[in-house]
């Protein structure tokens, strides 16, 4: 079980961090791409975000109630 844990960590970090680069790029804060200053890129990061910090907050929790 400790495994699966350590994997989706891995794999909603990157989600997270995706989704974080696009909403700023989207909204003209960190410029250097073709998504800069296109809101539909921080449309489309903002759930990408939230969907990543949720599974890492939802993977990484302790249980309630076992010892």
């Amino acid at each position: 079980m400790i495994v699966l844990r350590y994997l989706a960590t891995i794999l909603c970090g990157p989600l997270l961090l995706v989704g974080i680069i696009w909403v700023l790029q989207g909204l003209n804060i960190l410029p250097g791409s073709f998504m800069t200053g296109q809101i539909i890129w921080a449309i489309y990061g903002a759930p990408m975000a939230l969907a990543g910090a949720g599974l890492l907050w939802w993977v990484n929790r302790r249980p309630t109630g076992l010892k």
